[in-house]
């Protein structure tokens, strides 16, 4: 297929924008609220605080994200359901997410005193810093089965083609988010359990009005009774198994970068782990704003291939990635020239402004290195090959723990260079499997 031709075609264009644009303002917000999180804790008195709710947002992002395998697996099956016109698939994929996060959410609230003890024991962060990640963590927890349902409302949504609820789903749960975060920090002065608080009551939020989408999408389609789907809801349930298990490896990997970011950054003292907060927030902004492209991807990639569909496929591919380069392109020369005043717009605390400045440089490399790594996953989740994410994952990883302790002695510029190798390492090692399948017409194997 000729690129440029593909290009010049508006409903090519259209097809893409439709679905992407509502999940990226809609992602957008998720960084946002952790943007604000981050201004309204970290213009309390004390670096503490500001360390504290990042180490505990960061812990529950470890427990609830380890669990993001409920969103993908189920986006890129019910896509190809969709794709095939198979009704009764469709809604089995919805009963089965659904009861396995009921399932683990249960797990976690049992056993989340434990889980808190074991977790924060491997941070080297101050005793201030933990002492108030624990707090956090210990009111944010009750969030578990609402945030674990989102996970599976939002991939169902989406997997049938519709961006638009899931897009109004997040924005509420972070919009209320915002608004009682800055009601219960400022307003009432309960500042880190306030901000958890906040979290608790927008998660839930955010479920009542999924259930209430999926609940219209059901109709419309004249999907089977849930109450038949549940007698039958074992039916291809270990292909949905082994998926989530591949997914689920490649997120522990994945998240396990993430931590050690944060524990490592912690052990250099509380202004870095102040910093590397910022600056993760940044690093959440392009996570999430290309996520939003990703999803697209995941949505477009699951009905071609349920269609079968190589020309389909073509399109989506091409148009998505230019979209990606031209938002990439932006972030790169904001960070680039206004990175000092966004910096300035979280913290006012001298000394974490004058430290996150440092590592910016780092931060402005990101958006084009890592754009790769987003939309790629996006392409295997909607192909639901779990394996070789799985695959691609480990060796990313094994890069960023080698590169860390190869230049160990940089310190917290060894951390951010790991971090960059990571993203370029999930790029090219999916872009080498996709290409070879591609060329030797295994995708839609």
């Amino acid at each position: 297929m000729n690129i440029f031709q593909t290009l010049s075609n508006r409903a090519m264009h259209r097809q893409v924008l439709l679905l992407a644009i509502p999940m990226v303002l809609s992602n957008i917000t998720v960084p946002l609220l952790g943007l604000v999180d981050a201004a309204v804790i970290g213009h309390l008195e004390h670096a503490w605080y500001l360390g504290g709710v990042a180490l505990g947002s960061m812990v529950i992002s470890v427990t609830f994200w380890l669990l993001g395998f409920l969103r993908m697996s189920t986006t890129g099956l019910a896509a190809q359901a969709c794709g095939g016109s198979e009704r009764h698939q469709l809604g089995l994929v919805f009963v089965q997410g659904l009861l396995m996060a009921v399932a683990f959410s249960a797990i976690i609230l049992l056993i989340y005193p434990w889980l808190s003890e074991f977790i924060f024991g491997f941070s080297d962060a101050s005793v201030q810093v933990k002492h108030y990640a624990a707090q956090y963590f210990e009111v944010r927890i009750w969030s578990a089965p609402a945030a674990l349902a989102n996970f599976v409302l939002l991939g169902w949504l989406l997997g049938t083609q519709n961006a638009k609820a899931p897009m109004w789903m997040v924005i509420i749960t972070n919009v209320t988010n915002i608004v009682l975060d800055v009601l219960f920090v400022i307003g009432l002065g309960w500042k880190v359990e306030g901000a958890a608080l906040a979290s608790v009551i927008a998660d839930y939020s955010g479920c009542g009005f999924g259930f209430a989408c999926v609940l219209h999408t059901w109709r419309k389609q004249h999907l089977p009774p849930v109450l038949g789907l549940l007698k039958v809801s074992g039916d291809g349930v270990m292909r949905f198994v082994k998926l989530n298990r591949d997914i689920f490896l490649r997120s522990l990997c994945l998240q396990a970068s993430f931590t050690f970011m944060t524990f490592q950054g912690a052990s250099f003292g509380d202004q870095i782990v102040a910093a590397n907060a910022v600056l993760m927030s940044f690093l959440m902004l392009i996570s999430y704003g290309m996520d939003g492209f990703a999803y697209a991807m995941e949505a477009m990639v699951g009905k071609a291939i349920g269609a079968k569909d190589r020309q389909q496929l073509s399109q989506s591919l091409i148009g998505t990635f230019f979209w990606s380069l031209v938002i990439c392109s932006g972030l790169t020369l904001v960070f680039a020239f206004a990175g000092s005043q966004l910096i300035n717009l979280i913290t006012d605390i001298e000394i974490v402004h004058d430290t996150a400045l440092v590592y910016l440089p780092w931060l402005v490399a990101m958006p084009l290195v890592s754009m790769w790594c987003f939309l790629l996953d996006g392409i295997f989740i909607g192909a639901t090959k779990g394996k070789d994410m799985r695959n691609g994952m480990f060796i990313a990883t094994s890069c960023f723990f080698a590169t860390f302790y190869l230049f160990a002695s940089w310190q917290n510029h060894a951390l951010w260079l790991a971090m960059l190798t990571f993203m370029l390492m999930r790029g090219v090692t999916l872009g080498v499997m996709f290409i070879s399948q591609w060329k030797q017409d295994r995708f839609f194997a």
